[in-house]
């Protein structure tokens, strides 16, 4: 029988034996969510519980490219080619909406489901690391990197670009890359000029970064909206939320909001039917 007098060292003892021993190692498992966040530091695909995104119906002004990437992102489901996709253009004008309003788009039409997985754009070096995790997966994946640009002196681009379609083992076949940039080169046109000038062959100089948007094979082009569609963005919102205001009034709040901004875009247009929305007492959910 143990002395109770030895039973607090006892206990003093399992738990100092309890913090020297290693965490135990966390399996990845796809199966967990449709939705991951790649942390990189510890091989770990965080699944998301509720992604942060509008129903595909909301997003208005922008029809042809919701055409262009649910036909590729549903070719890709399927098992068929499809091409690696650079939404580029000016902010708040619905690119990464777009490409979370797509993944549950054809997830509500299709049985298999795809996997979102979003990658920080300076984690972009780990990517071979994350693809290895992918490659073996039995799931056909998007992986996400929203904001996507470089400086010039950002190496980390060759790690995208090798896996896009230059590395020897290449884009595995389950996986497909999807990124979101206000630039189309993904470099400002001021680096892509200080580097030509600089530079004892100009055009090599800067071959190498400007031919990393070639690699998408799929551009998509997103641009301010005009009064109507910014108009008929709010409309439909405000009719999705059941928000108790008249047209006339709904228009002139919203012409007031987008000045007060200095811009109309999706994103303005969100922004004002939250503060629409929370002044006349309602609750959203998306």
């Amino acid at each position: 029988m143990t002395d109770p007098n030895l039973l607090p060292l006892l206990q003093s003892i399992a738990e100092s034996l309890s913090r020297l021993a290693p965490p135990a190692t966390r399996t990845n498992d796809l199966d967990a969510s449709d939705a991951f966040v790649w942390q990189a530091e510890s091989g770990w695909l965080e699944p998301v519980k509720t992604v942060s995104r509008v129903h595909i119906n909301l997003l208005r002004g922008i029809d042809r490219a919701k055409e262009m990437l649910i036909e590729n992102t549903e070719r890709f489901a399927k098992g068929m080619p499809a091409n690696n996709a650079l939404l580029w253009g000016a902010r708040g004008t619905g690119k990464s909406s777009l490409v979370k309003a797509t993944h549950a788009q054809i997830n509500e039409r299709g049985k298999a489901k795809l996997k979102l997985i979003e990658i920080h754009r300076e984690d972009l070096v780990t990517l071979p690391k994350l693809l290895s995790i992918l490659r073996a997966a039995k799931h056909r994946c998007i992986i996400f990197c929203d904001d996507l640009s470089f400086d010039t002196a950002d190496t980390s681009y060759k790690s995208l670009k090798a896996v896009l379609e230059g590395g020897i083992e290449g884009r595995p076949s389950n996986v497909i890359f999807y990124a979101t940039s206000n630039r189309r080169h993904l470099m400002a046109r001021e680096m892509i000029e200080n580097e030509r000038s600089t530079a004892i062959n100009p055009s090599e100089a800067v071959e190498e970064k400007v031919s990393l948007s070639d690699r998408f094979g799929l551009w998509i082009g997103f641009h301010n909206c005009d009064q109507d569609t910014f108009f008929a963005i709010i409309e439909g919102y405000a009719e999705t939320f059941k928000l108790p205001i008249e047209k006339d009034a709904l228009h002139a709040q919203a012409i007031e909001w987008q000045m007060t901004r200095g811009a109309r875009s999706g994103r303005v247009a969100w922004q004002f039917i939250q503060d629409l929305a929370g002044r006349l007492g309602k609750t959203i959910e998306t």
